[in-house]
């Protein structure tokens, strides 16, 4: 079952993981908006986005605009009346004039307890910060990043055991909470029995940027925070620390590590410059 009146705006796995709780609840879009196909890995193969490939799956429309200023581009979006638009890692800002097309507004799903670690990478940025009480926010957008009102939020904690997680995991998790708070949110706020609460701005945080540059590990540092960059930056940009081989430097990205029950960082994986991923016990043996 299909609404008729819903569109998504959504890229990556994130989007998918919502997109999952949405259809699982009668409550697919109409239409998807994402971004465009983009070359990937070393051989630059043109690649559709995640959310393309889910819309391919369920028999639904996309869109595919690079500009969202360009009305040729989207036009099948401003020529239609809608009820409500949904944003969940779309990756480009929306611009005021299609804010105000859909009839309910348009929501957010954001893996953050905002105000907390507003921006783009509240997920990393948690692991990094080792905070352990996060969840997901349902907002209803105005033209500033991460800044309009509250429509509902959920807890999302783990277990000790499960701490620190893997971020692309953590994603998945808190993708799936925003889309179930979704589903549940979704039939009061068309029904006007929700009112939106105005975030609390002077208490606001934003999520750190983060680059490729981040994952360069130096294994002398503070072992629990060498684990939470490892965690955090699973999947992009992925650690990796500084190897001399035979008078050579070479780059050793890390897959798996833990801490030992002496505190110490232990490495499990790895994938040396130029080979396959193996063990780290193998690496050390001259693997």
């Amino acid at each position: 079952m299909k609404s008729k009146s819903i569109v998504f705006f959504g890229t990556p796995a994130f989007a998918t993981a919502v997109l999952d709780e949405l259809a699982a609840a009668g409550l697919a879009p109409a239409l998807i908006v994402t971004a465009p196909d983009a070359p990937k890995s070393r051989k630059l193969i043109l690649t559709p986005p995640e959310a393309k490939v889910w819309a391919k799956q369920h028999d639904i429309p996309t869109l595919q605009p690079h500009s969202l200023g360009d009305h040729a581009e989207i036009a099948p979006l401003i020529n239609s009346e809608w009820d409500l638009f949904i944003v969940a890692a779309y990756g480009k800002k929306l611009t005021a004039d299609i804010l105000a097309l859909p009839k309910y507004g348009t929501l957010n799903v954001h893996p953050s307890l905002l105000p907390k670690l507003r921006g783009a990478s509240p997920v990393r940025s948690a692991i990094l910060a080792d905070m352990r009480e996060t969840g997901v926010s349902l907002m209803l957008m105005d033209a500033q990043l991460d800044h309009g009102p509250i429509i509902a939020q959920a807890r999302v904690e783990l277990e000790e055991k499960e701490w620190p997680p893997r971020a692309t995991m953590f994603e998945q998790l808190l993708a799936h909470a925003g889309g179930q708070l979704l589903t549940e949110t979704i039939p009061l706020w068309l029904a006007g029995k929700i009112t939106p609460e105005e975030q609390d701005h002077s208490t606001a945080t934003s999520s750190r940027k983060i680059t490729k540059e981040d994952g360069k590990l130096d294994l002398l540092d503070d072992a629990y925070q060498n684990l939470l960059k490892i965690r955090a930056y699973d999947g992009w940009p992925s650690t990796y620390f500084m190897h001399t081989k035979n008078g050579k430097n070479i780059r050793v990205k890390i897959t798996d590590a833990k801490l030992a029950p002496d505190g110490t960082l232990e490495l499990l994986r790895v994938i040396p410059e130029g080979k396959k991923e193996m063990s780290y016990k193998d690496f050390l043996r001259g693997g």
